[in-house]
């Protein structure tokens, strides 16, 4: 590391942070004693790192698990049937398949609108869910120079509920893959069966019905083990995200002593960020009329690090999408690389084909700048038994302060570049 910079590294503490990391690790699913745990010890935390009372806020919320779990197997239950429907009829009337084809598309379309914003229980979360309480933790400190009201806003935020599941967040994200890619075939040999049934284009109709089988097949096992994928808290949670929570907690600390000059800074540890990211939703609800579109950037932690592993390292979420690839929070994007530059360290950002639920989707919803910072490698390890301090690498949590301590600060110093007009201003180019 460049000698200029050591006076930055030694503001952080790999020590500190791994300590941070081994009192979270317990299992915490949101609803249960042990998220009721975390969050009386996020507020301990904040207050040994100097935060007083009128700084520190707990916020409670009621959501229904509705939108997480049931809903998730009748999407696959009622994907799976239209499947079935559409190989059984492709050989009976292909008119009819491309009607079932249409009115599967418009069912899963509703569905999708309506989980925009799933903390409200509406009909189906109140009488086909369970009700279940959680809280969310976090503490502001206001800006120094600009009063609070028209200063901007940066939200430095991970979450502290865990969760374990049927399979690991891996083969969970191979089984969506697959359902998505074996969709996009599966529309396309149905395109080419219809045009060598009804055009004079010569198509060999064998190969197609083979492709018909061989994708839909595909699609039904990958349906049959999202179904059932189930939901338990006995996870520790280390990785998942006990890591987010150590950064957040240690930036915490070094703001707390550097404030800025120009906008607020909150610290927030969320809670049902597995059910749902229903902790950062109730937030932003709460908070909105706070925030003004450019001028405001959320940092989301989540899955940091991966340690032993060959891809051990910082990345963030740069892009999301089949086709078109769409980009996120792109003047974000370019402030990681240029701090990650100044400060002589590397973060790498990556493509996500389906994106990713964390807690950047509620800012992403209302056009907020925001990005996650992970290490993807991770996923191997997450909602399992196997997600222990000892697969957290304190080295990358420590280089993600330094990162984001970097960003932070450059932010601040462009403040006036950036919301003298209220808009973010991105050559993305």
């Amino acid at each position: 590391m460049k000698n200029s910079k050591s006076t930055e590294y030694f503001s952080f503490n790999a020590d500190r942070l791994f300590d941070l990391v081994k009192h979270f690790s317990f299992p915490r699913l949101a609803g249960t004693e042990g998220e009721q745990k975390a969050v009386e010890l996020a507020v301990e935390t904040f207050k040994k790192n100097g935060f007083d009372d009128s700084q520190i806020q707990k916020q409670p919320f009621e959501f229904s698990d509705f939108y997480s779990t049931t809903l998730i197997k009748l999407i696959m239950v009622i994907n799976l049937t239209f499947s079935l429907f559409i190989l059984m009829f492709v050989y009976i009337e292909l008119f009819i398949t491309i009607f079932i084809i249409s009115s599967g598309i418009i069912l899963i379309m509703l569905i999708i609108r309506g989980l925009k914003h799933p903390e409200d229980s509406g009909f189906w979360g109140e009488y086909y869910g369970k009700t279940i309480s959680a809280t969310n933790v976090f503490a502001k400190l206001n800006a120094t120079v600009i009063p609070t009201e028209t200063a901007g806003n940066i939200i430095i935020s991970a979450h502290l509920d865990s969760k374990s599941q049927t399979f690991k967040t891996l083969w969970r994200v191979i089984f969506y893959r697959v359902w998505l890619y074996g969709g996009i075939f599966l529309g396309g040999f149905l395109i080419a069966l219809f045009l060598g049934t009804y055009t004079a284009l010569k198509l060999n109709l064998l190969v197609i019905r083979v492709g018909l089988w061989v994708f839909t097949i595909l699609i039904s096992i990958s349906n049959i083990f999202l179904m059932f994928l189930s939901t338990h808290n006995r996870s520790p949670g280390a990785l998942d995200n006990a890591s987010g929570m150590g950064i957040t907690f240690e930036l915490s600390k070094y703001f707390k002593e550097h404030p800025l000059k120009n906008f607020n800074i909150w610290f927030c540890q969320f809670s049902a960020e597995e059910l749902g990211t229903m902790g950062s939703r109730i937030f932003v609800n709460t908070h909105e009329d706070k925030f003004v579109k450019g001028r405001i950037f959320q940092i989301n932690l989540d899955m940091v690090s991966c340690a032993n592993d060959k891809k051990n390292k910082l990345q963030f979420l740069k892009s999301y999408g089949v086709f078109p690839r769409k980009k996120i929070a792109p003047l974000l994007s370019k402030y990681l690389e240029k701090a990650s530059e100044e400060v002589n360290l590397k973060i790498t950002g990556f493509h996500l084909s389906t994106g990713a639920h964390t807690d950047s989707v509620p800012f992403h919803l209302r056009g907020y700048d925001s990005v996650d910072i992970t290490t993807k490698v991770a996923g191997k390890h997450t909602h399992t038994i196997e997600d222990t301090p000892d697969k957290v690498d304190p080295k990358i949590l420590l280089e993600a302060c330094l990162i984001i301590r970097k960003v932070i600060v450059l932010i601040d110093n462009d403040y006036e570049m950036l919301c003298k007009n209220q808009q973010l201003v991105c050559d993305e180019n």
